[in-house]
């Protein structure tokens, strides 16, 4: 109890950290609807539990991947890759907002597949998230040692995970509900907000990849 209590707690302190992701889940529920952002949020959601099971199965090198020149490499490489996406979404020509109706779906079975893909490379371009799942992993592996089964660590993150996606869900609900009060107008500055935020954080990745390599 102890460890899902805990796992709760880091959970929505996670989820409450304003990230590129995060502004990108907002457009996709303002602009597609609850069903595609949820999409998007799962795709996101996947790309975690990936970054989990790669920290926990390469625990040591992780942790020198945290602090050796390699982390310089990725961030350079996520940094370049957020430029891009943010010089795109800035640019990127305004489509209307869909209208989810009974009759109709919003999004075919593809385009929620493509959704989930973009929540997931925009998760795995960021290189900060496998280290801050590492940070969480290392906190909560004394607690789980001193539980003394092998489905400790399962349940810490595993509450981690369920809390970080139900306060994603009412992040997407609430967002929706802001709908009728987007023109398109406030839907070019949405995108170019998010562009300029993508950039901004790119810049901040590549600046420290390059100062990484000149230490």
């Amino acid at each position: 109890m102890d460890l899902i209590l805990k796992g709760i707690v880091t959970g929505f302190i996670l989820s409450i950290m304003v990230g590129p992701v995060f502004f990108v889940l907002l457009e996709t529920s303002i602009r597609k609807g609850i069903k595609a952002a949820i999409a998007f949020d799962i795709g996101v959601l996947v790309n975690d539990a990936a970054y989990i099971a790669v920290a926990f199965l390469f625990y040591n090198q992780v942790e020198q991947l945290s602090v050796g020149q390699d982390n310089s490499i990725l961030r350079l490489i996520g940094g370049t890759l957020f430029v891009g996406y943010g010089v795109y979404n800035y640019f990127k020509k305004v489509e209307g907002i869909r209208i989810e109706t009974d009759g109709a779906k919003a999004e075919s079975m593809r385009g929620y597949f493509l959704l989930a893909l973009k929540g997931f490379l925009l998760n795995l371009a960021n290189p900060m998230v496998v280290f801050y799942w590492f940070s969480v992993m290392t906190l909560g592996a004394k607690d789980a040692a001193e539980g003394g089964t092998s489905s400790s660590m399962f349940v810490f993150i595993a509450s981690i995970l369920i809390t970080f996606f139900s306060i994603d869900l009412l992040k997407i609900v609430g967002a929706k509900s802001l709908r009728p009060l987007v023109t398109k107008r406030l839907l070019k500055i949405l995108n170019r907000f998010i562009g300029i935020i993508f950039v901004v954080f790119g810049v901040v990745l590549i600046t420290q990849g390059i100062l990484g390599f000149m230490k």
